[in-house]
């Protein structure tokens, strides 16, 4: 690992950046490679149908419970158990990237979207839609990992959070066709409409599939099957200069020989020895990066997100608005804004980083997911000032979460050294998923509980925990080569390990200290995080005396029942 200590030491707090990014420094910026632009399009697009599959069921359940004859708790489970299917291929989807290749597993990818799509369009009853659900995840698991590993070693430096941020762009895509497709197929016979709305998403895969089969393979996948001058050959088209190339190949090949020589000592182990080394014996290093890793997915959906994206049609209908057209031309208008300011967040990564956008993103999401649970509290007769109202703070948390929130997934595959990254975005993307699934699946039962605003307090309480973790743990990796964030994560360890040193000397002789000590904000923001959960006691207990004025029109609202 010279390389890595090489980077580590100096003077600079940042390791030395590319020759792209050196240039742009010294004022010559380079031209966008429409190259690597185009390839990380192509895998990307993808996770439309994953984005497609998994937002559709928020318009048509309403439309699936009254024609199969479902209960509130099936479409419940069923809106949200894909993502406790997508567990399996998504921890999976690591092995199936290194076996297959990164072209490989999202042309299968594909091929389990389709089939899914075709199953759920012919499904007659909730077990054969749970089976079909099942198989749709498989895809939607191998999509999403493999795309954000593919798009962030494709990348070159000076555009990869541009271009690794097309995987929630196109996620985000998807979620706006299935909105459109619900608001345009609403007005078909009941049995028809929702089956023609998974119809119309057994096409694409086919398509896309020849699509994917047509861009290059991963260039660090190809440098781990030895395949050197092939890697070289990739780097050249998707560098914004030759000499950036060469440098890039020879950080991948010393990365590839160290990953060598670590499965070497672990005697062969292979996928068990990086498994080994991310969850049994981590290095100090890499058990930070996997903190980051955990802590912005688990962060991005236990915000609500999956809330708002599954059931905004309840939460617009408990405001006040009662046309079924008008709920459904609401949700259409969520897709819009998610859309637009993921764009946003896309075009910003690179001029700002990704910090801040995580910083004023969870901090937005906090703020809105907090005025909407204060607008559904002061809901008394429900109305069109009150539906409006809901409507805007839904659109502000949408805003907020896809210029911030939309970083974990560029964050994260970015900073797993090559040896661990396919393994690693998978542990991320299964706590994400998992988190996710805590969320769907336990939203109308947590409002049963402690009332809908109840809900949307706690998910403010949990933005802002996600602000204090991106400000204390959460490092800048803005024009660095993914060969060097070991270096990064190093040198933050090596600067806390100082301020331990340098502050140790000050704590026992407390008399000698000639002031008294400043007040400590990290601690105050923990006590005061955790103390925020007494809200919620005070405010369950207060929503139970007012019960009037909530839960009983609450209790006997048919569940997604607007028409």
């Amino acid at each position: 690992m010279a390389h890595v200590d090489n980077c580590a030491t100096g003077d600079g707090a940042t390791a030395p950046l590319l020759a792209s990014s050196a240039a742009k420094e010294g004022g010559g910026k380079p031209r966008r490679n429409m190259y690597a632009f185009a390839c990380a399009t192509l895998a990307s697009m993808t996770t439309i149908l994953m984005g497609y599959n998994l937002a559709l069921m928020s318009g048509a359940q309403l439309f699936i419970r009254e024609d199969l004859g479902l209960s509130d708790a099936q479409i419940e489970v069923l809106a949200g158990s894909i993502n406790v299917f997508m567990l399996t291929s998504i921890l999976s989807a690591g092995w199936a990237a290194d076996l297959l290749g990164r072209r490989g597993t999202l042309v299968l990818a594909n091929v389990f979207l389709m089939a899914g799509a075709l199953a759920m369009s012919l499904g007659g009853s909730f077990s054969t839609l749970m089976a079909a659900r099942c198989v749709t995840s498989v895809g939607a698991g191998f999509s999403i990992v493999v795309t954000s590993v593919y798009n962030a070693e494709i990348s070159p430096p000076s555009m990869r959070g541009f271009l690794s941020s097309f995987l929630d762009m196109f996620i985000s895509l998807g979620l706006l066709l299935s909105y459109v497709s619900n608001y345009a197929f609403a007005g078909l016979p009941l049995h028809v409409g929702w089956r023609v709305m998974y119809a119309a998403g057994v096409l694409p895969p086919v398509l896309l599939a020849l699509g994917v089969l047509a861009m290059p393979e991963s260039p660090r996948w190809l440098a781990m099957r030895g395949r050197h001058d092939d890697a070289r050959a990739v780097l050249v088209r998707t560098s914004d200069t030759v000499a950036e190339a060469d440098v890039r190949l020879e950080e991948i090949e010393q990365a590839v020989k160290a990953a060598a020589a670590q499965a070497s000592s672990d005697d062969g182990a292979g996928a068990g020895a990086v498994w080994t080394e991310l969850l049994v014996r981590p290095s100090a290093s890499v058990r930070r990066i996997l903190v980051c890793v955990v802590g912005v997915h688990f962060f991005q959906q236990a915000s609500g997100i999956d809330a708002i994206v599954l059931y905004s049609p309840l939460v617009f209908r408990k405001a006040g608005m009662s046309s079924t057209t008008a709920v459904l031309g609401a949700t259409v208008a969520v897709g819009v804004v998610k859309m637009c300011f993921v764009l946003v967040a896309a075009l910003l990564s690179d001029r700002l980083g990704r910090r801040p956008l995580l910083l004023a993103g969870s901090a937005g999401a906090a703020a809105s997911m907090a005025s909407l649970g204060v607008t559904l509290c002061c809901v008394g007769a429900p109305s069109a000032a009150s539906a409006a109202a809901s409507v805007v703070c839904v659109l502000a948390f949408m805003a907020s979460f896809s210029v911030g929130f939309a970083q974990a997934s560029t964050y994260s595959a970015e900073i797993l050294p090559l040896r661990l990254r396919a393994q690693g975005a998978g542990l991320g993307m299964a706590v994400n998923r998992l988190t996710c699934a805590l969320v769907s699946m336990t939203f109308i039962s947590l409002a049963d509980a402690i009332t809908m605003p109840g809900c949307f307090f706690l998910y403010a309480g949990v933005a802002a925990a996600a602000c204090a973790f991106v400000y204390v743990r959460v490092p800048e990796t803005r024009g660095r080569s993914l060969e060097d964030m070991d270096a990064l994560f190093a040198k933050e360890l090596a600067k806390q390990a100082m301020a331990h040193e340098a502050a140790a000397p000050l704590l026992p002789p407390a008399p000698a200290m000639p002031n008294a000590p400043r007040r400590n904000r990290f601690a105050i923001v923990c006590a005061t995080l955790a103390s925020m959960t007494t809200i919620l006691m005070g405010y369950s207990t207060y929503a139970m005396n007012q019960s009037s004025r909530y839960s009983s029109s609450w209790s006997t609202l048919p569940f997604m029942t607007f028409v």
